[in-house]
């Protein structure tokens, strides 16, 4: 599999966050860092996640995407926009309920002129990505993360609840055990 990567651009009230490979628990740092600064620019006025790109998206990262989403939604006038390509992204964007924070675009079902429109440097001529670097925390930190995460895709739906509840008594049993 590809390695996880993350760009971003923020250009003319646009925010554009594209992933790329296979992206996993070990860029949640980055996603939460980029998630604090998105929430705190003025002048957001669309946010558009990339996963074209993405073969995969854990559980951990859904749910930092989750959160962008969540942190902007009062701030814009439409949800945020998530475009995937891969039918496992898609999928895992249904199953998790994605579609309750974000508007979730197939991109092969566009029309071709507007799949044109979305070209590889994630839909910004004038400004291009730039490769955001991999933060790399802890791991209690990280242990905090992935139960963040994993809340946060709790509140979704009711299957995400029942699936993720075991994972985060384990985690947060293991992280008191740690803490005495």
């Amino acid at each position: 599999m590809d390695e996880g990567r993350i760009q971003a651009v923020f250009d003319d009230g646009l925010f554009v966050l594209k992933l790329s490979g296979d992206v996993r628990l070990t860029l949640c740092a980055t996603l939460d860092l980029q998630v604090q600064r998105v929430a705190a620019v003025d002048g957001l006025e669309s946010v558009i996640i990339d996963l074209r790109e993405a073969t995969n998206v854990d559980s951990t990262a859904l749910g930092f995407l989750a959160k962008l989403a969540l942190a902007v939604r009062d701030r814009l006038v439409l949800p945020a926009q998530v475009v995937a390509t891969h039918p496992d992204v898609l999928t895992m964007l249904k199953v998790m309920g994605f579609d309750e924070v974000a508007s979730v675009v197939d991109a092969n079902s566009l029309p071709a002129a507007e799949q044109a429109g979305l070209d590889s440097t994630g839909c910004c001529d004038e400004a291009p990505l730039a490769e955001l670097p991999s933060e790399m925390p802890e791991e209690g930190e990280l242990r905090g993360r992935i139960i963040e995460a994993h809340r946060l895709l709790m509140c979704l739906n009711g299957h995400n609840r029942l699936q993720f509840q075991p994972l985060i008594e384990l985690l947060e049993s293991e992280e008191q055990r740690q803490s005495h």
